[in-house]
């Protein structure tokens, strides 16, 4: 039997339990919080005090039935999809650097090249991870980690628990959104690309006014040394350019809290 003064534990943990699960499912899928190095246990912790914070803003009524119902099912799946919207929005401006990095590896013939991500766990062309890394400093230069748990916290206010789901419209700029990022991934890539693809084209040239030459033992260190010594040419630009894409992360994230 339970003592009169634990008589309502119960309920609230059930209430915490519910809580949690939004900044848990942002968590995983935003950058930073879900990397495969950060333990499972810090980001439930993180979680339970995200949640817990946002009790405060928001009163959530558990269904009379109990979290295992169908409106308990439909409150938790409610909850899980508008965590990872959040979460994914930010990865996904997070992701304009790994294309702008992919694009400048193809150009500098460094595809084949290729080293473990630790932020995604897959692997990536090294210039990719060198602009990975670099996305990382400006998204913490950016207070991007601290303004992903404010937006969750304030997500509670605009769309409470069991009082529905993100609107078709939120879903439809998500969309649009990673179209314009891949776009950003393009333009990050493109001081440094388009001047490989000139060398390239000056490689050619040569390879045709010189059948002797061979193309694989000049072209190839002559593209690696443009590429390296574009990049440390074009490093500034590059992350004006990523710092910009993570701002219109943290916008775009910002909107869909509000629930617009």
């Amino acid at each position: 039997m339970i003592a009169p003064g634990f008589a309502g534990v119960e309920s609230q943990l059930w209430l915490w339990l519910v809580a949690m699960i939004r900044p848990g499912a942002a968590f995983i899928a935003a950058p930073i919080f879900g990397a495969p190095a950060v333990p499972v246990q810090i980001r439930l912790i993180l979680s339970l005090a995200v949640g817990m914070a946002a009790l405060n803003s928001v009163t959530v009524t558990l269904p009379v039935a109990g979290v295992v119902s169908f409106a308990g099912i439909a409150l938790v799946g409610g909850e899980v999809v508008c965590g990872l919207m959040l979460g994914f929005t930010l990865q996904i401006a997070y992701a304009a650097a790994y294309i702008g990095g992919e694009t400048i590896a193809a150009a500098m013939g460094l595809g084949f090249a290729n080293m473990m991500d630790p932020q995604s766990g897959a692997s990536t062309p090294v210039v990719g991870q060198f602009l990975s890394i670099l996305a990382t400093f400006m998204m913490l230069s950016l207070d991007g980690h601290l303004l992903l748990v404010q937006f969750v916290v304030d997500s509670y206010r605009a769309l409470p628990p069991g009082g529905g789901l993100m609107p078709n419209s939120a879903v439809h700029d998500l969309v649009w959104f990673g179209g314009s990022m891949f776009g950003a991934g393009l333009t990050i890539a493109l001081p440094v690309a388009f001047s490989l693809i000139m060398v390239q084209v000056v490689m050619a040239m040569l390879a045709r006014s010189a059948p002797s030459l061979n193309l694989f033992s000049v072209g190839l260190p002559a593209t690696l040394s443009a590429g390296l010594i574009l990049l440390s040419i074009a490093a500034p630009v590059m992350a004006d350019a990523i710092g910009d894409a993570i701002s219109s992360g943290l916008d775009m994230t910002q909107t869909l809290a509000g629930g617009r």
